[in-house]
């Protein structure tokens, strides 16, 4: 920044303006406090007349005086303007408004861990394939608003509604099964949901419950969670996860069983009803892939527009250039000393 234009002086603002009121505080310093007396000082230091030498003209350690006292002044002006802190404010940034709140909430129970999933050939468990799925949504979302709740026995907000993608693909990716308990407790999943949708807009508030299971915990039942829900106009998309057969090996050879003989299908169906959703059945990563698409195409919410105007703090320029001042001036002073002892040895080697 160019400090010296009239238009860059003019864009200054000043974190810590009230920091100028001690310019004046060397001079209060210098005609408040008793000057000390020769006799009284505990460190003696040489004048000025000694540093520009005995011979030197009254002109000389007059401009050398008013040079050194400017020279400290500027540094003390410079020092105080760094502490109050200067930026800059940059042009103005519009934020993308035009986006969803969607606020997931995935099941991490005990149940999860069901290897009934196949990705690329491999079986995994569910919650390794909801991540796999979850984590490209989530990428996605640029200019939309999300947030994650993982629940088991007990529900927990893990990232709140924010534009910071990143953050809740984080904490997705980080989520441990059984972390929430072994039980699955969907009536609070929803209940905690509706708390934190209720200060976004009526429009604006949409939740995908992801689980495998019935509810089996927590102290709401989840149809009255719905009935709350759909009274605070909170919209629910639920997703049924889990493969309807899989082989599996026992004593007397394979059998085939029903790994989501637990899922409460008509409960999820009734919540996503009661509040205008959709019930959606994955039996394998590629519905889940579909089910995921689908809610994509939910329409954005239209929200009023966000101006970011982008600060860069200047206070380390002045700070720099006071630096820079002392350190010339601890130098002219240091040569000066050395001229000074190089006359007084000359001095006395003519004495003798």
């Amino acid at each position: 920044m160019n400090w010296f234009s009239l238009d860059a002086l003019a864009s200054l603002e000043w974190y810590w303006p009230w920091a100028f009121v001690l310019l004046p505080l060397p001079l209060l310093i210098r005609f408040l406090l008793p000057a000390i007396k020769p006799e009284q000082a505990a460190l003696r230091v040489s004048q000025l007349d000694d540093w520009t030498g005995q011979h030197s003209n009254d002109q000389q350690r007059h401009t050398s005086d008013w040079l050194v006292l400017a020279s400290i002044s500027l540094i003390w002006c410079l020092l105080v303007t760094a502490l109050a802190r200067p930026y800059q404010l940059g042009d103005a940034v519009a934020l993308p408004t035009s986006g969803r709140d969607l606020l997931l909430a995935v099941d991490i129970s005990g149940s999860m861990q069901r290897e009934d999933m196949v990705i690329n050939g491999q079986q995994v468990d569910r919650l390794s394939a909801v991540k796999n799925v979850v984590e490209q949504f989530i990428d996605q979302r640029q200019g939309d608003r999300l947030g994650l709740i993982l629940f088991g026995s007990n529900a927990y907000i893990q990232t709140p509604l924010t534009f910071d993608r990143q953050t809740v693909r984080q904490y997705l990716l980080e989520a441990q099964i059984g972390l929430a308990g072994e039980q699955t407790a969907i009536g609070d999943a929803i209940g905690l949901g509706i708390k934190r949708l209720l200060s976004h807009p009526a429009d604006s508030r949409v939740m995908v419950l992801l689980t495998d299971g019935a509810n089996t915990a927590g102290e709401i039942e989840p149809l009255r969670a719905a009935a709350l829900a759909a009274d605070n106009q909170v919209r629910i998309y639920t997703i049924a996860l889990g493969a309807d057969s899989m082989v599996v090996p026992g004593l007397f050879g394979n059998r085939r069983v029903n790994p989501s003989r637990d899922l409460d299908e008509p409960t999820l169906t009734e919540i996503a009803r009661q509040t205008g959703g959709t019930f959606f059945r994955a039996r394998n990563i590629d519905e889940l892939n579909q089910i995921y698409g689908l809610i994509d195409q939910l329409e954005p919410t239209e929200k009023d527009p966000e101006i970011f105007r982008p600060q860069r703090s200047l206070y380390d320029q002045p700070l720099g250039l006071a630096l820079v001042l002392s350190l010339l001036l601890a130098l002219a002073r240091s040569v000066d000393f050395i001229a000074l002892q190089q006359r007084l040895r000359h001095a006395g080697s003519r004495g003798k």
